[in-house]
C-alpha cells in the first residue's frame, strides 16, 4: 500500500503552507486535503462526501463503514468489535474513528440515495385553484392620447387582483411588452406579479411539493393546469452525517455555532438535487417552476431557514415562529424561476410541525365527523386523535428504534433489509428488500421480529427471551436460534450461522429493549389523548398510520407489540407520504393552504414533557400486550 497520493490542494481553507494530508475518496475520485488527525467521517462530511451514519459521528452506530486502499490508518478497538480481525486486516473501519495522519486512498460504499418511500397516500379531491396562475393579455399599446404606464395596463387588465410587483418584473417590463407587441403572460402568485412573458404561455405551469423528512426527502413536480404529478423522487437528507434525530443535529448546532450554516447549506443542497431530479426526469425547464411548498418538521423547517433550532431542544421548547412568511426560493437554496416563490407549512408546536399540518390535511381530519387517530412513526413521533369537532395533538420522543439506528444489525429500508419476518411452524421466513441475502433489519422488520417471537412464546411479555432449556423443550426448531454473542447478550439469529452469531443478522435482546421504549412512548402519548377527549378507545374509528415506515408496519404487529390500540385489523390503514400529499394540496388550492393555516387556531396542542403522570404511564406501557 502506498503512503502518499499526488493529490490537488483543494477543500481545506488551511493558510498556504500549513501541513496536511490527503485524502482521496473511491469511488467519486474526489480528492481532498485536511489538517493530520481528523477524523476520515470529518473530512469526508466538510467536503461533501456522503458517509452513511445515524449518530452524527459519534461511534455509537457502527454504520460509518469504509474501507482503507492505501496509506495507513491503525484501527481501533471500536473497529475490532464492529468488524473482526479479518476484515479490519482488510482495511475496514469505522470512518468516524479513522485518524488521517498519513495521505489515504478510501472506499466508500454508496448510500442508499433512494430509499423506500411512499409517495402516494391518502390525498382527497381538492378544488383545483392555486395560488400560481397565469393570465394571456393582450394590451393597448401606448400612444400619445394613452399615457397609461406599462405597469398601469398589466393592473388594468388583472382588475380583480390586488397586484403588487417585484423590481425585477419592473427591469424587464418595458422590453419583453415592446418585443412582443404587448401580447404576454402575466405569472402572478397570490397577489404578487413575479414575471410578465412574452406570448402565450399559459400552459406552462409548475410547481415542486417538497416532504422534508429528517431522515428521507420526497419532492413532487405538479402541473398546476391540471393538478397532476409530473415526476417524484426522494433521497437522504444530506443533514444526516449530523445525527440521525432531531436532536442530535439541534445538539450539533448548539456545540459549534458554525454547523448551523452547514446544516443549512445540506438542506439547500438535498433541495436543490431534487429539484434538479424531477424537472429532468419531467422534461420541465426549472427556469419555468415559478413556486414550491414544503412540508417539514420545525427543526428541519428552522433549519433549511438558517434559524437557530436551540430553543427548540431545550426547555421550555419555543419555535422562533408557528407562521413562516412566503419568501423567494432562492433563500432555500433552489435554483429555479428567478423569482419563484416558496411557502413553508406551519407548526402547532415544537415537535408537531408543518409535516404533520400537511398529513392533517391530506388526510381531512378537521373536517370529518369521524373519530380517528393520527400516528406518524418515526423517532420523534406526532399524534393527533379526534374529528371536526374537536382535534388534539402531541409529540412522542420515540427514540431512533424505528429507524433502526442504535438496532445492532439495523439498517435502513434499502436492498439487503429484512423487512417483514413471519414464525410458521418453528420455521422463520423473511422478506427482503431487493430479494437478495439479508444484511441487516429496518423498521418494519425490527417490529414483526419482536411481534412474532412474542406471539411464538420465545418472547415473554416483559420482553426477555425465556430461559434456553425451556426454549428447548416447548420449540427445539426455534431454540437453536437463540444463543449469547461473547459478551454474553443473548440474540435470535434471523439469517446466517448460529455457530458464529456475530456474523449472523439477529435480533438482540437490547434492540426488543429499544423496541420498547419507543412504542411505549407511542401508547402513552395516544392514551393520554383519548382522556384529553374523554372517550373510549372502543370509540375510534380509524387508525391512520403515516409515512414511509407506516407503509410497510403491519397492522396486526403494531397491535401484538401494543403500538396502537387494539381494534378490529381493517380499521388501522396505512395513510402513506400524507406530508407529501398536503404539500401537493398547499400548491393545488388556496383553500387547503387556508385551512392549514387555521389548524393553528383548531387543533389543540398537549405538551407531554410537563406532565407528572408521563414517566409512570410510560413504564406500564412497556410490556408487551398479554
Amino acid at each position: 500500500m502506498s503512503s502518499t497520493l499526488d493529490l490537488p490542494n483543494v477543500g481545506d481553507g488551511l493558510p498556504a503552507g500549513s501541513a496536511r494530508v490527503a485524502l482521496r475518496f473511491q469511488p467519486s475520485g474526489t480528492a481532498v486535503r485536511v489538517p493530520p488527525g481528523v477524523t476520515i467521517f470529518d473530512a469526508a462530511s466538510w467536503n461533501g462526501v456522503a458517509i452513511d451514519s445515524t449518530c452524527g459521528g459519534h461511534g455509537t452506530c457502527k454504520k460509518c463503514r469504509v474501507r482503507v486502499l492505501a496509506g495507513d490508518a491503525p484501527p481501533s478497538e471500536l473497529d475490532l468489535a464492529a468488524y473482526g480481525k479479518e476484515e479490519v486486516a482488510d482495511g475496514w473501519r469505522l470512518a468516524c474513528r479513522a485518524l488521517a495522519y498519513t495521505d489515504l486512498e478510501v472506499e466508500v460504499p454508496p448510500l442508499v440515495t433512494r430509499p423506500k418511500a411512499a409517495t402516494v397516500g391518502v390525498g382527497r379531491q381538492v378544488i383545483l385553484r392555486p395560488a400560481l396562475q397565469k393570465r394571456y393579455v393582450e394590451l393597448a399599446e401606448p400612444s400619445l392620447r394613452d399615457q397609461r404606464t406599462d405597469l398601469e395596463r398589466i393592473e388594468d387588465a388583472l382588475d380583480d387582483l390586488a397586484l403588487s410587483v417585484e423590481a425585477g418584473v419592473l427591469r424587464q417590463l418595458p422590453r419583453v411588452l415592446r418585443d412582443a407587441h404587448f401580447k404576454v403572460t402575466c405569472v402572478v402568485v397570490d397577489d404578487l406579479l413575479i414575471d410578465v412573458e412574452p406570448g402565450d404561455t399559459s400552459d406552462s405551469l409548475h410547481a415542486i411539493a417538497f416532504d422534508l423528512g429528517t431522515t428521507t426527502v420526497v419532492a413532487t413536480l405538479l402541473d398546476l393546469s391540471t393538478g397532476t404529478p409530473v415526476a417524484v423522487a426522494s433521497k437522504l437528507n444530506r443533514q444526516q452525517p449530523y445525527g440521525a434525530d432531531v436532536i442530535s443535529r439541534i445538539s450539533a448546532a448548539m456545540l459549534d455555532p458554525g454547523t448551523l450554516e452547514r446544516l443549512r447549506e445540506a438542506s439547500a443542497l438535498t433541495l436543490q438535487e431534487l429539484a434538479a431530479e424531477v424537472c429532468a426526469e419531467g422534461g420541465v425547464d426549472p427556469g419555468k417552476v415559478y413556486e414550491v411548498a414544503i412540508a417539514g418538521n420545525v427543526t428541519m423547517t428552522q433549519l433549511a431557514l438558517g434559524i437557530d433550532p436551540e430553543p427548540v431542544g431545550v426547555a421550555p421548547f419555543i419555535p422562533a415562529t408557528r407562521r413562516y412568511p412566503d419568501l423567494p426560493a432562492g433563500e432555500l437554496g433552489l435554483d429555479l424561476h428567478p423569482r419563484a416563490r416558496a411557502t413553508l407549512l406551519p407548526a402547532l408546536g415544537a415537535y408537531v410541525g408543518g409535516d404533520i399540518v400537511a398529513g392533517l390535511l391530506a388526510t381531512g381530519m378537521t373536517r370529518d365527523r369521524r373519530l380517528r387517530l393520527f400516528i406518524d412513526v418515526g423517532t420523534n413521533c406526532e399524534i393527533a386523535l379526534g374529528s371536526a369537532e374537536r382535534l388534539v395533538s402531541t409529540a412522542a420522543p420515540a427514540g431512533p428504534a424505528f429507524e433502526a439506528a442504535q438496532i445492532k444489525c439495523g439498517m435502513r429500508a434499502a436492498d439487503g433489509a429484512i423487512e417483514a419476518v413471519r414464525v410458521r411452524d418453528d420455521q422463520v421466513e423473511l422478506d427482503v428488500i431487493g430479494n437478495v441475502d439479508p444484511l441487516g433489519i429496518c423498521g418494519s422488520g425490527l417490529v414483526d421480529a419482536a411481534a412474532e417471537l412474542v406471539a411464538a412464546g420465545l418472547v415473554d411479555a416483559s420482553g426477555r427471551f425465556i430461559d434456553g432449556d425451556l426454549a428447548s423443550e416447548r420449540f427445539p426448531e426455534l431454540a437453536t436460534r437463540l444463543v449469547s454473542l461473547d459478551t454474553d447478550e443473548r440474540v435470535f439469529v434471523l439469517h446466517g450461522n448460529v455457530d458464529e452469531p456475530a456474523a449472523a443478522v439477529y435480533l438482540s435482546q437490547r434492540d426488543i429493549r429499544e423496541l420498547q421504549f419507543a412504542k411505549a412512548s407511542i401508547a402513552t402519548g395516544w392514551q393520554i389523548l383519548v382522556e384529553e377527549l374523554g372517550i373510549d378507545v372502543s370509540e375510534i374509528q380509524q387508525v391512520l398510520l403515516a409515512g414511509s415506515f407506516g407503509s410497510y408496519l403491519s397492522p396486526a404487529n403494531a397491535i401484538r407489540i401494543g403500538l396502537v390500540p387494539k381494534l378490529p385489523l381493517p380499521r388501522i390503514i396505512s395513510a402513506g407520504n400524507v406530508a407529501g400529499e398536503g404539500a401537493k394540496m398547499a400548491l393545488l388550492s388556496l383553500q387547503e393552504r387556508h385551512a392549514a393555516s387555521a389548524m393553528l387556531d383548531d387543533v389543540e396542542y398537549v405538551e407531554l414533557s410537563d406532565r407528572e403522570d408521563f414517566n409512570d404511564r410510560f413504564i406500564d406501557q412497556l410490556a408487551f400486550p398479554a
